[in-house]
């Protein structure tokens, strides 16, 4: 972020609220991207009523306000300091309170873990402060500077489209910069060295694929969304279980999509493979949501489930038994995922545990229902 634009001075000088005010914004979103460090020195008030096209006494009003607040700290004759925001500064006020990031929140398992956490949390006499990114990476870091401005003791992310990288790195590190403990639910990126609590999803895709083998089925067809890491892994536990049992995987019978593809792409790539002579008997979808979704391209072919074809769906939802046909699904831990991700971040936030500990993983298990059946 630059800080002297020529939009950044309009944006400060046309804005409605008062300019002071937008400054401190600025100045917080600066914090919070980890563009300035604690201890990093902040460009004097000169500097700043020069680049951003404001009085002095607008800029002093607003260093004022941010040293007030703690995210400032003024040094005699030496200048204007980034503070660390950790600390006596958060706990002070008897701040308890905990961010949470999710890439969706009233969607699908989505409330039952935000439940979880919640619960977990409030046992301990922690609050909740809730944010989602609806899958996008911008919104991700907006909600990380919101999170860092609102002052929060701990934060609790689920990484959005984890399997494209994290380019809101830096943020995450201002985290860090600022002693607030990370801990990250259903994935983790690569390039950050937190706990992580999660399904075993490789596991969840090897399980799903056994069951269906084990039932005498050996075309199956496997469709897994490839930009989060939880698919990336459904589809390698896929592979495995073919691998493991000596059977080649037809390449064709593998459907990757990503986020924007979910609606059309995978009913359309089914629609083709059920046209064919050599058709799969078997399913394996990347959740209960796209299940339920290929059920009616079943339909329209005029086939049956499970006598035609056998479909398992993951994460055992509230859609697993919604419908008609009750799929047999994958179970995942959802309300029990959010409480024990809460008991672990309390843990680093009152025992001082590091964040390198590895977290808790689930292991993933069938639950059979109509939706699969023997091959005949």
């Amino acid at each position: 972020m630059s800080l002297s634009t020529s939009s950044e001075v309009n944006g400060l000088s046309s804005s409605q609220s008062p300019k002071y005010l937008k400054l401190k914004e600025e100045i917080v979103s600066w914090i919070a991207g980890g563009r300035y460090r604690p201890g990093d020195k902040l460009p004097s008030e000169n500097e700043l009523s020069e680049q951003f096209g404001l009085s002095r006494q607008t800029v002093r009003q607003s260093i004022g306000e941010l040293v007030q607040e703690g995210w400032l700290s003024r040094e005699q004759g030496k200048g204007t300091f980034v503070s660390r925001l950790s600390g006596e500064r958060r706990t002070a006020g008897g701040n308890r309170t905990v961010g949470m990031i999710t890439t969706y929140i009233s969607d699908y398992i989505f409330p039952s873990i935000v439940r979880g956490v919640e619960a977990g949390l409030k046992e301990q006499g922690y609050r909740l402060l809730l944010s989602s990114t609806d899958n996008r990476k911008d919104r991700e870091r907006e909600s990380l500077e919101m999170m860092l401005s609102q002052g929060v003791c701990g934060l609790i992310v689920e990484p959005t489209r984890s399997a494209e990288g994290n380019p809101n790195f830096d943020a995450y590190m201002a985290m860090q910069y600022h002693g607030i403990p990370l801990l990250m639910i259903n994935e983790r990126y690569p390039d950050l060295d937190c706990p992580v609590v999660k399904q075993d999803d490789e596991a969840g895709g090897r399980v799903a694929t056994e069951h269906l083998l084990s039932l005498g089925h050996r075309r199956i067809a496997g469709f897994f969304k490839t930009d989060d890491l939880q698919g990336v892994n459904r589809m390698k536990g896929f592979v495995k279980a073919h691998r493991e049992r000596g059977i080649l995987v037809d390449p064709e019978l593998v459907v990757r999509y990503e986020t924007e593809q979910r609606e059309e792409l995978p009913r359309a790539a089914l629609r083709e493979l059920l046209n064919r002579t050599d058709r799969p008997t078997a399913i394996v979808c990347y959740n209960d949501q796209l299940a339920v979704a290929l059920l009616d391209v079943v339909r329209e072919a005029d086939l049956r489930v499970p006598e035609d074809l056998s479909i398992i769906g993951y994460d055992d939802s509230f859609l697993a038994t919604a419908t008609e046909i009750k799929l047999t699904s994958v179970n995942h831990p959802k309300e029990e995922l959010g409480e024990k991700a809460a008991q672990l971040l309390i843990s680093m936030l009152e025992n001082g545990a590091r964040q390198e500990e590895p977290g808790w993983e689930f292991a993933p298990q069938v639950v059979p229902r109509q939706s699969t059946a023997s091959i005949e």
